[in-house]
């Protein structure tokens, strides 16, 4: 898979800022599939009221339940509110949170390819939140019930033979894989054969986020793994040492055959990892004080996979999604990034340069 080297490989900060504002604009013409696992993020929020008498425990004085879309479905909205349009492929059961997460969708997204199984019990990440009336609500606890995992090969083998018809129109696909075994290799590679058949004069990115088996997946266009991800799928620690986070990086190149790596670093900013170029370093975007990391992975896959969609460099998609990562995670939850956001943070981030 080709894609385009930057129009300016090493363009002064006016330059570049027209560069890539000009692919935010394309972002409303392209079409990406997001495939992969649905998850319903829940958010329980409450004041601290009281120490229970029962147990050293808070008691939390109710205050309101939100469900909004989590892995593929938080790709997604991602996709659609930053102007692109999402076709959404997934699963999600038969039962009040499968309802409730169809619900929460960006208009955006396209959901008539999401499957709604009875039996299957949609997975709900419910996360509880306290504060005081005039304090920051912090997570306490998470509950996870992936009550649906794991998925029958089956499933998954039956999803690949509907696959190509689905691509049609498609300028980008995002693989979203949190374990469930829908997303599989054997599924990504009927994908990578599908786009390769296809005539288009722009060539079509297949981007990889794989929570736990990314190495078992070969010759997609790129990956954007997080490092601790890749910390526990390759057995190299690596920290501050740009040692081993150049020796890794290197690694997965060569054991996924990925035309890119981009790996993302939380305060660290980012890392790209192309075959015979130097790495990038990417700095942070914003502050490092973090309000929430939640689903960030997905905002930076998105945003990735738009950029190239529209004709971006990998460098140029990196610093896309590096400027979206930084933005979403000084939200709190599961968010997602506006194109004008984006836009304002190209421009805010090379005027400082400028002065």
């Amino acid at each position: 898979m080709l894609i385009a080297r930057s129009v300016h490989p090493l363009p002064g900060e006016a330059e570049r800022k027209e560069r890539l504002l000009s692919l935010i604009d394309g972002f409303s013409s392209r079409r990406v599939l997001v495939l992969g696992d649905l998850i319903a993020d829940e958010f329980i929020y409450g004041e601290v009221a009281r120490v229970s008498r029962e147990a050293p425990v808070l008691i939390l004085k109710y205050d309101a339940t939100e469900i909004v879309a989590g892995g593929a479905g938080n790709a997604a909205n991602n996709v659609a509110a930053l102007g692109g349009r999402a076709r959404l492929v997934g699963l999600a059961g038969a039962d009040p949170d499968g309802r409730r997460l169809l619900a929460s969708f960006h208009r955006g997204v396209d959901r008539a390819d999401v499957v709604r199984v009875r039996g299957y019990g949609t997975p709900v990440k419910t996360r509880i939140l306290a504060g005081g009336v005039h304090a920051a609500r912090q997570q306490v606890v998470r509950i996870d019930r992936d009550t649906g995992w794991p998925l029958d090969e089956a499933v998954s083998a039956a999803l690949a033979k509907k696959i190509e018809p689905v691509l049609d129109a498609c300028d980008a696909v995002l693989l979203s894989d949190y374990g469930s075994g829908l997303v599989t290799p054997a599924l990504a590679d009927v994908v990578r054969g599908a786009v390769a058949r296809r005539s288009r004069r722009r060539p079509i990115p297949v981007l990889l986020d794989s929570r736990y088996r990314l190495l078992d997946y070969h010759g997609l266009t790129a990956c954007t793994p997080n490092e601790s991800e890749v910390d526990r799928v390759l057995g190299i620690h690596i920290d501050d040492d740009m040692n081993a986070l150049e020796r890794a990086g290197r690694l997965l190149l060569r054991r996924t055959g990925m035309h890119a790596v981009l790996v993302t670093r939380g305060s660290r900013g980012m890392a790209l990892f192309q075959p015979r170029q130097a790495t990038v370093h990417v700095p942070i975007f914003g502050s490092d004080e973090v309000a929430d990391v939640t689903g960030a992975g997905d905002t930076v896959i998105a945003t990735f996979g738009l950029a190239l969609a529209s004709g971006a460099s990998f460098y140029e998609a990196a610093r896309l999604a590096n400027y979206a990562g930084g933005i979403v995670v000084m939200k709190r939850g599961t968010a997602t990034v506006s194109a004008r956001e984006l836009a304002d943070a190209v421009t805010g981030d090379h005027d400082t340069l400028e002065v």
